[in-house]
């Protein structure tokens, strides 16, 4: 399977993704909140865990120094380079849709990227499938979207709607298909529902996930880049998604979405 030449070119000439979960405040939150649910649901002892799609490595680096034992996979050349040195973890390309390790070697599977890159919806459910094939029974399956609310608040949070037509028009398309223009600056993305993720987890054989906003909903605040040099608030804002993770009714107020199922 090819991966659109468009991710490729963004990650490897457009965006630097080794920097983002540190940069800004939105970035720290996003990446605290990550670790804290991965945290909650891999086994408590060593773990084997394949991150798929897991980008430069950021969270599989953390996940190692838990002890966890992590194979790291993804399509994007410069992303495994930028994995391969840590060290502390193996670094390889792979496809979330086709997958060569054997069934049930794994305790987890993380999907922290390929669902948001993946614009067809049978190839994002081959992706979950493939995920639990290789976990062995009892192990979990954990993936990450982004909210399909999430283009709406950034651009109001930002304040560009009232003067940026061309880019409320961009989130207006987007916010009626998922799928991403890659006008607006970022790659070929798919953006997802509450109900579109569970639907999803339910037709690869994963049955109903528990879904939890990732951000918060002071994730808003944190798009604004008005808190930079505030850690009261970025400390207000994990607060707050702690306490509204699993809150339908604010859960796509995060940015970003995480389902987990056992297998």
């Amino acid at each position: 399977m090819s991966i659109p030449r468009q991710i490729i070119e963004y990650y490897t000439d457009d965006y630097c993704e080794a920097e983002r979960l540190h940069r800004n405040a939105r970035g720290r939150v996003e990446r605290l909140r990550t670790l804290e649910l991965l945290d909650r649901h891999l086994p408590t002892g060593p773990a084997r865990v394949l991150d798929i799609g897991g980008g430069p490595g950021v969270h599989a680096a953390e996940l190692a120094a838990r002890g966890h034992d992590v194979t790291l996979l993804d399509p994007v050349p410069l992303h495994v380079e930028q994995a391969s040195r840590y060290g502390s973890f193996a670094a390889a390309h792979g496809d979330a849709r086709s997958l060569e390790q054997p069934d049930d070697s794994y305790d987890a599977a993380l999907l922290l990227g390929p669902l948001y890159h993946l614009t067809d919806r049978q190839e994002r459910i081959a992706a979950l499938r493939e995920a639990r094939r290789v976990v062995r029974p009892g192990g979990v399956v954990l993936a990450a979207v982004i909210s399909r609310h999430s283009p709406l608040l950034h651009l109001s949070a930002l304040g560009h709607l009232p003067t940026d037509e061309a880019a409320g028009r961009l989130a207006a398309e987007l916010a009626e298909s998922g799928v991403n223009d890659p006008e607006t600056g970022f790659t070929v993305a798919y953006f997802h529902t509450v109900a579109e993720l569970q639907e999803e987890y339910r037709a690869a054989g994963l049955g109903e996930p528990r879904v939890y906003g990732i951000e918060g909903p002071l994730w808003p605040l944190l798009a604004s880049e008005l808190v930079e040099d505030r850690d009261d608030l970025v400390t207000a804002a994990l607060r707050a998604a702690r306490a509204a993770e699993q809150d339908l009714a604010l859960i796509a107020s995060s940015a970003h979405i995480m389902a987990a199922a056992r297998v």
